[in-house]
């Protein structure tokens, strides 16, 4: 067993609580597409429901192969790689496994009172369970569980075949069969919103966008198991109910095929009417090895700025080695500590000057949705002085977490530390990062133009 690299957010931890579905539908990671020449994404026209149901969008490989629904049953059980099937483990190997796993949360779990829980309760309970027996998917599924319990809402413990798919999400070469949209779902009001579509894939040249609904799919409400259905056989077609901000509910019929990578970021340059150059990155995670580089070519595409707005919005972290060179780009030197239960060491950023990204008036853009990495990337901004925010209140969630591998290959990230702010004595697990301006509306009431945070941000900025 090794500790792992640092990681923040849990998009990756989706496998465990409501964000299950947005891992499934598009996993969150982004693909290196050139983003620098700005160019619009297809405009497609809403399919009309007055006539027959057509693919928006035929993959190449699909040309000429009949198009069928799938049961519900057979679309949930659909992989997306390969062998879906964890090596077995003998119940000694289990009991080896939970006796380690229990030593290191013991040792270094950065809430020395179990975040006030009855941690002697938790471990009795599963242990029982593994001296009863328990095969080797179950025995992943009740050590996912245990770690749940804690109740920080951050640490995880992944299965062998959920760590082969989280290290190819960070290296941006992770591959599934889908439609490619990029989402979260709220049951509350029955709805997957979309957060962004793969460049290329069947969903945006459907016509899905960014602020989008699904309502239905294949004419089933959305609850707990009907995500699921988006996936399915590869050339196989699913049926969506699309509403966009302001819109009629529109069906759009997509085709499965298989994806590689995810979202690209979005970078714009915002119109203003007092002749600023104003540009804006959407930066949905921290959670892909090619987010500096394309970072990179958009700040370069963008040239000299008057001012560039960063959107953080929905980013529920990542991994440091994508934060770090990406807050390179806007500052530099010691921005704060992470602190654990007896140390703490300090965040030292290497300045890397893109342009005039080191000296740019910049905006970050935050809501509920922001998260870890995305949290601590945005209050160093606003408590440095470099930045300013706008948005929402965030939740605060800053945990650090530490990984620690296992010889059959599974995984547990636990939050081990907290982090510190070197320019205030802000708790922002207390506090969230609270924005300058206060400035939001729910992500599926509004287009990029209309959007209250970015005019918010002119405004911070001093431009219109």
């Amino acid at each position: 067993m090794k500790t792992r690299r640092i990681i923040f957010g849990l998009l990756i931890a989706a496998l465990t609580a409501c964000n299950f579905l947005t891992r499934m539908i598009a996993p969150p990671t982004v693909t290196p597409a050139p983003i620098a020449t700005f160019t619009p994404a297809p405009t497609i026209a809403p399919l009309s429901t007055s006539s027959p149901l057509v693919p928006a969008y035929v993959p190449p490989e699909c040309a000429n192969k009949p198009f069928a629904t799938v049961s519900p049953d057979i679309a949930a059980a659909q992989p997306t790689l390969g062998v879906q099937s964890n090596p077995p483990l003998s119940q000694t190997e289990q009991s080896r496994i939970f006796r380690r796993l229990t030593e290191i949360v013991e040792k270094v779990y950065v809430y020395p009172d179990y975040n006030g829980r009855d941690w002697n309760a938790i471990q009795e309970k599963y242990r029982s369970k593994i001296e009863a027996g328990l095969e080797t998917e179950a025995f992943y599924q009740e050590m996912r569980e245990m770690i749940i319990e804690l109740g920080d809402e951050h640490s995880v413990y992944l299965s062998p075949l959920e760590v082969e798919e989280e290290e190819a999400q960070l290296k941006g070469a992770d591959e599934y069969v889908g439609v490619g949209i990029y989402a979260i779902t709220d049951y509350e009001n029955q709805r997957i919103v979309i957060i962004s579509t793969i460049p290329g894939a069947s969903a945006e040249y459907g016509g899905i966008r960014a602020h989008d609904s699904i309502l239905l799919v294949d004419n089933l409400p959305i609850e707990e198991a009907t995500g699921n259905r988006i996936r399915g056989p590869e050339c196989s077609v699913v049926i969506v109910k699309a509403q966009s901000p302001g819109e009629s509910p529109r069906e759009v019929m997509l085709v499965r095929h298989r994806i590689a990578g995810g979202p690209a970021i979005d970078a714009r340059l915002v119109s203003t009417t007092d002749g600023s150059k104003v540009g804006y990155i959407f930066l949905p995670s921290f959670l892909d090895e090619t987010l500096p580089r394309q970072m990179e070519d958009a700040l370069n595409g963008f040239g000299e700025l008057d001012g560039l707005i960063m959107d953080l919005r929905m980013n529920g972290g990542g991994s440091s080695t994508v934060a770090h060179p990406i807050l390179g780009f806007f500052t530099g030197g010691k921005v704060g500590d992470f602190v654990s239960r007896a140390d703490s060491r300090p965040l030292e950023i290497e300045a890397n000057p893109i342009q005039n990204s080191q000296a740019v008036p910049l905006i970050m853009l935050v809501n509920e949705g922001t998260a870890s990495y995305g949290e601590i990337f945005a209050g160093v901004m606003q408590d440095s002085g470099r930045a300013k925010v706008a948005g929402e209140t965030t939740l605060g969630n800053v945990e650090v977490l530490l990984g620690y591998d296992f010889d059959d290959g599974s995984l547990m990230w636990l939050a081990s530390e907290t982090f510190k702010s070197a320019f205030s004595d802000e708790n922002w697990e207390q506090t969230g990062i609270v924005p300058d301006a206060q400035a939001y509306a729910p992500w599926d009431s509004f287009f990029f133009e209309t959007d209250p945070a970015i005019a918010a941000a002119l405004e911070l900025l001093g431009h219109q």
